[in-house]
């Protein structure tokens, strides 16, 4: 199970480019933001936030039907199917007239994009098992990592030459790449007889039997709770850094920045998680997540922004522990649902998803003059999830 044979190496990138396509949609917009609100009529920034909140609400829901129908149909087909919605809602996206078509078309976006970033998950849970799983995951979320590095400068660079629509039609053609690539490298990894018939019997029993497994449970709400945080982040960086201070022309260059320092915390989990375990890292990088948050809190509470070099410190060790903690609480999550991993992946992004839309809708709202809600989020979400590992933990002793 170690990655040594080329196949894996190409199954790797496959899996990652998949789910790069939602990490493409959502960050190559961010430096196209004003001019969409121009375009479209959005008065208030804040509402800025809508058009990436919306594609997150709907990959959520979305992941409720791709799951199933990937247990059903196969892997393949699912992405097939979610690429084909893609494709529809992202034109609507091109010849949006107002708001309110522009959010549709980022909700059914995120239908859409569901089932490639579901399936992928399901089509690694296919193959690998454990702390193999998460070491694999960590290297497939390297490479997706390599997405919001560059998204942002290629979004400013494509509206800057073509105009925003462009970043759809961008987006397109690299889905258009991936999906011809997974058609003629990826074989199956659902063999036809482990489908099973799609019913509403196949979904509640799915549902039943994810709801059994503890762990599944309390990491798929864990993830809930950092996702909202990164969620709020991810919606806001626009508005702090172009509006809050000024830095127009730097915003992409200091968002690739900082993803690649989550890349680096990544794929440093891959070498780690075979030494000290999942569980191990995901609590010692959320315990020092809400260490580092907490402290900005405490430190700039009722004062405006700091140095902008002070900002970035803290939100580079802040996302550096984010970088530990997704592969690990994902895999955690997934690991004793190997029986039922497209439905099981679907529940886990689900409910996380519609936990953290919410959430970061509400903090977020608090973002006017200061970047302080961003921290303040991260904060009670990091200190929560620590209570909720160690439940995990109680209820492991309890048991044994």
């Amino acid at each position: 199970m170690q990655i040594k044979r080329k196949s894996d190496t190409e199954f790797i990138i496959i899996m990652a480019s998949l789910m790069s396509l939602a990490s493409l949609s959502i960050d190559a917009l961010l430096p196209g933001l004003p001019e969409i609100a121009k375009t479209i009529g959005i008065s208030d920034p804040k509402n800025n936030q809508l058009l990436i909140t919306m594609i997150f609400l709907g990959m959520g829901f979305g992941q409720l039907i791709s799951g199933p129908l990937s247990d059903s149909l196969g892997r393949k087909n699912t992405i097939y199917i979610g690429f084909s919605l893609f494709a529809f809602s992202s034109m609507l996206c091109i010849y949006a007239s107002s708001m309110e078509m522009m959010i549709a078309g980022r909700f059914l976006q995120g239908i859409g994009l569901s089932a490639p970033r579901t399936v992928a998950t399901a089509m690694v849970r296919d193959r690998f098992v454990g702390d193999y799983m998460a070491k694999i995951m960590s290297f497939v979320t390297v490479i997706f990592i390599l997405a919001p590095i560059v998204a942002p400068s290629f979004g400013k660079l494509m509206l800057d030459t073509f105009g925003w629509e462009s970043i759809f039609s961008s987006q397109l053609l690299f889905g258009l790449f991936v999906i011809l690539w997974l058609w003629q490298r990826q074989q199956e990894t659902l063999k036809v007889e482990n489908r099973r018939k799609l019913t509403l019997s196949l979904f509640s029993n799915g549902i039943k039997e994810f709801t059994k497994h503890k762990q599944s449970v309390i990491f798929t709400f864990m993830s809930g709770l950092i996702l909202s945080a990164f969620m709020v982040y991810l919606s806001s960086s626009q508005q702090i850094f172009q509006e809050q201070y000024g830095l127009v022309e730097e915003f992409p260059f200091i968002f690739s920045g900082i993803a690649v320092v989550i890349g680096l915390s990544t794929f440093l989990n891959g070498s780690f998680v075979l030494r000290f375990g999942m569980l191990k890292l995901a609590q010692s990088f959320t315990t020092l997540l809400f260490c580092i948050s907490s402290s900005y809190v405490l430190l700039f509470f009722g004062k405006p922004n700091p140095d902008i070099g002070i900002l970035l410190l803290f939100f580079v060790i802040m996302l550096f522990c984010v970088g530990f903690i997704f592969g690990n609480i994902n895999a955690l999550a997934m690991q004793p649902m190997g029986h039922i991993a497209g439905i099981g992946a679907a529940l886990f992004g689900f409910i996380g998803t519609v936990m953290a839309v919410p959430i970061a809708t509400f903090i977020g709202r608090f973002i006017d003059v200061t970047a302080l809600p961003v921290f303040a989020g991260y904060a009670v979400c990091s200190g929560i999830s620590l209570l909720l590992i160690q439940y995990y933990k109680f209820l492991g002793r309890r048991d044994s």
